[in-house]
């Protein structure tokens, strides 16, 4: 994992300034409801290793100028990643608020009678707006009395959506994706755009050439101890199974040849860890500047073709990457993205810091019709899937945490690595099959990882998204929130055998809604708009959507029922009866976060 400090979220108990009364009887009010903000987000979210969210709170309430400076100051000095505004009563708009331009902003006005907390939510909110830094306004749906200490359901609900969407901003900030490599086959997402990073992502583009890794192989640039401990697990941990595809082919690997494979795709998998987060270990051999990694969050690595002609593909590498065990036990996960699809992987890194779930990486294939199952199989599909479904696979470059084996409540899941049991990991292991590559796709040969995710009889919930750059627009995101499904037996074989019998498989069924994109999930394919998507355990879309808006992305294609979604009070001001337009004109508006 990449040894990072943690941002923070600050929290502002902002008060009416008028001395001689009003404000010394709004003291302890006001700054209890910013300990219990705290308190709700340290109890709740968690970062990427696992530790609770720490907040700053000012060091006093803040009724004018002076104070809002003191605070900020504080805030700078902490590593602040966004900030929430509390207050139960009126204050003096734009002396209390928080200006910075480049975080996210959030202000919980209290719903009570005694003092016009609301009022000073929509006065803020206006001069937030007025001054180009939108900021989200949280507003109970209920009158609460004015002693009482609790917060409410619904505004807890947009409090942690909101929190979590500053602390996905501000782990990605500062931070780089490392594409190893360059374009993939033509693939337009792997073409990476620094713009696009740099302006709405705020992290830099570290570019290195595939050669890297085979300089490393032959200067021995890797731990040889450790690659001696990945040996050994790897051949008791993932022998390579049968050859399904090249038994006739003249041209078929000896079985010392993929033995030796299989030790250059450990070594793959040690390069590609090093040149992320770095490792000291180098520094002792002597080398100290490939120690020192490329401080990168996300990564990606082209490998088709000019990898792949010659060399074992990245599949086993990428796989591992993705996945949160190995032979150093449990661990978190990195995010890598197979054919250096960078919008894809960029996509992989919002839903794993919004969830500290591995992700799915996978090419969108198929699009399979009850009727066209029923044509080719004789059965008539039931359940999730009765409106067909939509068939993710790709060569093997997916966590190998998406099995279906590990649970929640007994049911299907993918769970974040602390949560994660040994005997979960071995499960995933052993119902993952590694199958010789292809030579008529990767000459070089490899290997594919091999299964399929097991959902359960009501599917596991998941996310399907994907960033896509448009020209004249920029960056857009679609969401569609769905489940992963059990086929059949029957069913099964037929689709396996027609697609690929030697790759991972998630078969996806989208909710639909009756309307737009989601009219079917015919529509749902048809409106795709790239070969691959990024999948997340969970229906996550809302968060994404909160996300989205703090980096202005607009969200071009969604599942998400309306009265969950939570943006900034500036979009409103954008129309309220269009939301998609009001979106697409907010984030042109007001630009990217990091303009």
């Amino acid at each position: 994992m990449l040894d990072m400090t943690f941002p923070k979220i600050g929290i502002r108990p902002t008060i009416d300034g008028r001395r001689k009364g009003i404000r010394e009887s709004l003291e302890e009010q006001t700054m209890s409801m910013a300990k219990s903000v705290a308190k709700l987000l340290e109890e709740t979210l968690k970062y990427p290793d696992g530790s609770p969210v720490q907040t700053v709170i000012s060091d006093s309430t803040i009724g004018g100028v002076r104070e809002a400076a003191a605070s900020k100051e504080k805030f700078d000095r902490a590593g602040i990643c966004g900030t929430i505004t509390v207050t139960p009563c009126w204050c003096y708009g734009s002396e209390t608020m928080d200006m910075t331009p480049d975080l996210p902003h959030a202000i919980w006005g209290f719903n009570g009678t005694e003092r016009p907390g609301a009022v000073y939510l929509a006065a803020v909110l206006a001069a937030h707006t007025q001054k180009g830094i939108p900021a989200f306004g949280i507003y109970g749906h209920d009158v609460q009395d004015a002693d009482d200490t609790s917060i409410p359901e619904d505004v807890k609900a947009k409090i942690i959506r909101f929190a979590k969407g500053a602390l996905a901003a501000g782990l990605m900030r500062n931070k780089a994706y490392l594409s190893i490599g360059s374009v993939a086959m033509g693939i337009g997402g792997s073409t990476v755009d620094p713009n696009f990073f740099q302006e709405y992502l705020g992290m830099r583009n570290e570019y290195i050439d595939m050669s890297e890794i085979v300089r490393r192989w032959d200067e021995g640039i890797y731990d040889k101890d450790e690659f001696k401990k990945a040996m050994a697990w790897a051949e008791k941990n993932t022998p390579v199974g049968t050859d399904v595809y090249n038994e006739t082919d003249p041209n078929k690997f000896t079985d010392a040849e993929k033995h030796e494979q299989l030790e250059n795709c450990v070594k793959m998998l040690l390069i590609a860890r090093d040149l992320m987060d770095g490792n000291k270990k180098l520094a002792d051999m002597g080398f100290k500047e490939e120690a020192d990694g490329h401080y990168a969050i996300a990564a990606g690595f082209q490998g088709q073709r000019q990898w792949t002609d010659h060399f074992p593909n990245g599949d086993y590498m990428e796989a591992f990457m993705n996945s949160q065990f190995d032979w150093n036990g449990i661990h978190a996960p990195h995010v890598f993205a197979t054919e250096n699809d960078s919008l894809n992987g960029a996509t992989m890194l919002l839903n794993y810091l919004l969830t500290n779930t591995p992700q799915i990486f996978a090419d969108v294939r198929t699009y399979w019709s009850p009727e066209a199952i029923k044509r080719v199989s004789g059965t008539t599909l039931t359940g999730p899937a009765a409106n067909g479904f939509l068939h993710l696979s790709n060569s093997g470059a997916q966590t190998l945490d998406a099995t279906g084996q590990e649970k929640i409540d007994g049911k299907p899941a993918i769970k974040p690595f602390w949560d994660l049991t040994e005997e979960e990991a071995q499960a995933n292991l052993k119902n993952t099959r590694w199958v010789p590559a292809n030579i008529g796709y990767f000459r070089g040969g490899g290997f594919s990882s091999n299964y399929v995710t097991k959902g359960g009889e009501k599917g596991m919930p998941v996310t399907m998204s994907r960033i896509n750059l448009v020209k004249g627009v920029g960056p857009e995101l679609q969401i569609a929130e769905g489940y992963a499904v059990d086929l059949p037996e029957n069913v099964f074989d037929i689709v396996n055998q027609r697609t690929d019998p030697g790759w991972p498989s998630t078969f996806f069924a989208p909710i639909l809604t009756g309307h737009g994109a989601f009219k079917s999930v015919y529509d749902v394919m048809d409106n795709w708009g790239a070969n691959h998507g990024a999948i997340s355990y969970g229906h996550i879309g809302a968060d994404l959507i909160t996300l989205a808006s703090i980096l202005r992305i607009p969200v071009n294609m969604h599942n998400v029922p309306e009265e969950k979604i939570f943006r900034p009070r500036a979009w409103a001001s954008m129309g309220t009866e269009n939301l998609e337009a009001a979106d697409f004109n907010a984030c042109k508006n007001f630009g990217p976060l990091y303009k």
